[in-house]
């Protein structure tokens, strides 16, 4: 349902700006705002039950006085709560009312984090609550969802209540019956108990409804597009060359064992009597690249166009430019490469564009532009994208919907385990290019917790002093209420504060305009900026092999498998490079978890121990809104959901291979949604 959010009572033109920052422009949308965490609502304890870093509830009363300290910058409301069982500190900053409402003596619930301060446990900026007004929420777990400054949690549980009780709710798409024999609660159910459940147990059935919709829609659509390649004509056969053996064997390096097996299942896939449609899998660095320009090599060589479609601007540009140098260093007169992408110049782009029509250009290299209606290939053999989780089903559908089936590749440097690969992308045949070349410095790593902070920093600005550049990660956009991270807005402040002014220091985030975005990594593509300040956009994107730093605050807010492919940014040029993990959260089996990244740079056998390590209980990490394939799933840690959407796909599918039957309806508008939904998150 496409329902205005503006439909909603209460909810302003000001309030809706700051909606869409957050990428929310409908009811639909805002029901399939999942929250980022729960705040829970516990039975009051004792002050002796009080640890460091833990939230903690407890009910105590005030003793002799309630302080308030005056300074330049902040007031300071202090006073000591005590019970049976103890005394302990508590502050708070800039809340000076607080001294007239707090009475000596009177018992409060306070619930708040602790922390210790001169050797002492403090509890600062606690929420207080008299008991009877605790007792209601008591037991009860509220969303706490990913903001903006100027939005309350407050404002959007308001409007998301609003929107569960609505009419504008949308159908389930799964029938009853199915539903039942798959033990899966309605759509209904799992929307209101994800938002607003009533206990862990409901949330986490909710949670596995909307999983399995998540798999389910796009396992069904790339089985269906599977099937529509299998019966489509090949309508563009290539005949083997001799010119691709002369690439290979004039380039400046050698191609490892793997990477020659991988191009010989390409090659055979190219010149076979059927359309290619293939996965490649790669670590960072393995060396994709060389494979996907020998396959347009092949292409173009044999009359046809090839196009590659990057998931940045900024990625496109620099694949660009290393096709046409390939191009050049070859001496591949046959070979003429064209850039397109959306922030071109207008006069730029119908150059382009007609370069494409007309068939002149035979190598297209470019962004999500490549599949707008207004690109016509004359003759588009060979479709490539670069890395399959940005880009769907649907993106190699719009490739393909222009003309003509063409043969499709995909690389990906998401190290997924083959076991889950052959369920999730079971429309393409699988090869892995598992060795990474001889000249290649392994990365450095170093797992640390908060206090070694100023180290990293100081560490950072040595390299720096020679000549290098750094990453910072950080899980959050901006200060959100009720989340607990770090985020890219104030930790950049926080650098600009410890580093001489001039090191340049730039934030990226996912909610910049497009422009904008490209110009920051622009910037620090061409070393411009110093340290980049981001949060998960960096995943996929530049390549600087100038950055020899990567610094990831909050490690333990991230998976192993992610973890590897932001450290990946790094350790891309002849200059030894580093990864520092620190650790908000310290405990034994997060640590445990993470000392596996200290140990080993392979990013398979980190994909691997990811999905045996991360339990179901692992629901709720701070993920940024749209940078993943899927909204909720975990490929991970719900590998048992997957597996079960597979079988049922696959169940569906042999009665109904295209989902043309009336019963099926439901279904096919699933996948339809499914579809819309990678659309709109194609670009970072």
């Amino acid at each position: 349902m496409e329902n205005n959010l503006r439909e909603l009572k209460g909810l302003g033109a000001k309030t809706e700006q700051l909606f869409h920052k957050l990428g929310l422009y409908s009811v639909r949308d805002l029901l399939y705002f999942y929250p980022a965490a729960y705040e829970e609502y516990e039975e009051p304890g004792q002050v002796c039950q009080v640890m460091e870093g833990k939230q903690c509830v407890i009910r105590a009363r005030l003793g002799s006085g309630v302080s308030l300290t005056s300074g330049k910058t902040k007031a300071v409301v202090s006073t000591v709560l005590q019970d049976s069982s103890g005394r302990l500190d508590a502050v708070w900053f800039n809340m000076g009312y607080l001294r007239s409402r707090l009475r000596p003596g009177r018992e409060y619930i306070f619930r708040g984090r602790a922390s210790r301060k001169n050797g002492r446990l403090v509890i600062e900026q606690a929420q207080v609550y008299d008991p009877a007004e605790y007792e209601p929420l008591k037991g009860k777990l509220l969303p706490v969802y990913h903001l903006t400054k100027g939005l309350s949690n407050k404002t959007v549980r308001r409007m998301v209540t609003q929107a569960l009780d609505s009419a504008f709710f949308p159908d389930d798409p799964l029938p009853e019956d199915t539903r039942l024999r798959l033990g899966l609660v309605s759509l209904r159910t799992a929307l209101c108990q994800l938002h607003f459940p009533s206990d862990a147990d409901s949330r986490q059935k909710a949670r596995q409804r909307l999983v399995f919709d998540e798999f389910f829609s796009f396992i069904l659509a790339v089985r269906i597009c599977r099937r529509m390649g299998e019966e489509a004509e090949n309508h563009f056969p290539l005949k083997l060359s001799w010119t691709t053996e002369r690439i290979i064997n004039r380039l400046p390096f050698s191609l490892t064992k793997a990477q020659q097996n991988v191009w010989h299942d390409i090659e055979r896939n190219l010149c076979g009597s059927r359309l290619m449609a293939r996965l490649v899998q790669g670590d960072v660095g393995s060396g994709k690249t060389i494979l996907a320009f020998l396959a347009m090599a092949l292409t173009a060589e044999n009359g046809y166009q090839a196009a590659l479609m990057a998931p940045t601007q900024v990625l496109a540009r620099q694949h660009f430019e290393a096709f046409t140098t390939f191009v050049q260093s070859q001496g591949l007169t046959f070979l003429h490469p064209v850039l397109l992408t959306g922030s071109m110049k207008q006069k730029e782009k119908n150059e382009a564009l007609r370069a494409i029509a007309e068939g002149e250009a035979n190598c297209i290299i470019g962004t999500h532009a490549l599949i707008r209606k207004e690109i016509s290939f004359k003759a588009l053999a060979l479709a490539i994208t670069d890395e399959q989780h940005r880009f769907g089903v649907r993106q190699r559908q719009a490739l393909s919907s222009s003309q003509a089936f063409p043969h499709v590749l995909v690389m990906s440097a998401t190290p997924i385990p083959r076991t889950l690969g052959l369920i999730l992308y079971g429309d393409l045949d699988i090869s892995v290019v598992d060795e990474m070349p001889a000249d290649r410095i392994p990365i450095k790593n170093c797992l640390v917790g908060t206090a070694w902070r100023p180290n990293a920093y100081r560490f950072i600005q040595k390299q720096l002093e020679e000549g290098h550049q750094a990453y910072v990660i950080c899980p959050l956009v901006e200060e959100s209420e009720g989340l607990e991270a770090e985020n890219v807005m104030d930790y950049s402040e926080k650098l600009r504060e410890f580093f001489p002014e001039n090191i340049h220091i730039r934030p990226l985030h996912g909610r910049m305009k497009d422009e904008e975005k490209n110009e920051v990594m622009q910037s620090f593509s061409q070393g411009q900026t110093d340290i980049l300040v981001s949060t998960t956009v960096v995943e996929v994107g530049v390549n600087v092999p100038n950055a020899t730093v990567m610094l990831i605050e909050n490690a333990e807010r991230f998976g192993l498998a992610q973890l590897h492919q932001l450290r990946g940014r790094v350790g891309r040029g002849k200059y030894q490079s580093y990864c520092i993990f620190i650790q908000g959260k310290e405990d034994e089996e997060t640590s445990a978890r993470l000392k596996l990244l200290a140990g080993s740079n392979d990013g398979f056998y980190l994909a691997g121990e990811d999905l045996r390590l991360r339990g179901p209980g692992d629901f709720f990490g701070l993920r940024q809104s749209g940078e993943l394939l899927f909204s909720l799933a975990d490929i991970y840690q719900d590998s048992d959901i997957l597996s079960l959407a597979g079988r049922e796909a696959d169940f569906i599918l042999k009665e109904d291979p295209l989902l043309t039957a009336p019963g099926h309806t439901a279904f096919r508008q699933l996948v339809d949604h499914q579809l819309e939904g990678q659309l709109e998150r194609m670009e970072l």
